[in-house]
């Protein structure tokens, strides 16, 4: 298996170039690209301790160089990769805690938009009052830069639904699946078409 390696410093032309082991995936730096390089890197060490088992001493010799080197690769790769990993982290807990601060901050905007509104209903309906105990047949006030506008409609107010007519009622059937009662049953070994019981692993960030 050939290998180069993954960084070489640059040489003047005049000093020798030394020979030793080396490996020959490139690290890109990236979260997932350290993800598919470890495992490569797995797949060659496993390969190279395949060739260990030969009887040629200089194969045996070129296996155990380019094995060295997939290791010192490997564990480049592993203290890329766990800094890699523990950065996501801080970047996915830092995004959690600002969504959590803005969640907070809707909520706290939409408790004072709801208080608005309902002081605006408050007075709303206090100025009707008024103008309509002065006017009660208006149905439109033109005011200096507003004008209050009406239109009538109707509604069926139920004053007792017990007592209505069957005729008066409308029925309507729902149905949805008794996820507890069907978890059960798979657990217990039953087969329900339709269905099937998945295991899940959830992670979470300390």
């Amino acid at each position: 298996m050939a290998v180069r390696s993954s960084s070489t410093a640059p040489l003047s032309p005049a000093a020798p170039q030394a020979a030793g082991p080396s490996c020959s995936i490139q690290r890109s730096g990236s979260l997932w690209q350290l993800g598919i390089e470890a495992q490569e890197l797995t797949t060659s060490i496993g390969l190279l301790a395949e060739q260990l088992e030969t009887d040629a001493p200089e194969q045996r010799a070129s296996a155990l160089a380019e094995l060295e080197a997939a290791l010192l690769a490997e564990e480049n790769n592993t203290q890329a990769l766990t800094a890699k990993a523990d950065a996501s982290c801080w970047v996915i807990e830092h995004l959690r805690a600002q969504a959590a601060y803005r969640q907070q901050q809707a909520k706290r905007l939409t408790e004072l938009a709801r208080a608005d509104a309902s002081r605006a209903d408050a007075l709303e309906d206090l100025l009707l009052l008024v103008l309509t105990r002065l006017q009660p047949s208006a149905t439109r006030f033109s005011l200096p830069n507003h004008e209050l506008t009406s239109r009538q409609s109707s509604a069926v107010v139920i004053d007792d639904e017990n007592t209505l007519d069957a005729q008066w009622l409308s029925f309507t059937t729902t149905s949805k699946p008794d996820k507890a009662a069907i978890k059960e049953a798979l657990k217990a070994g039953q087969q329900i078409t339709g269905a099937q019981l998945l295991s899940r692993r959830s992670w979470r960030i300390r």
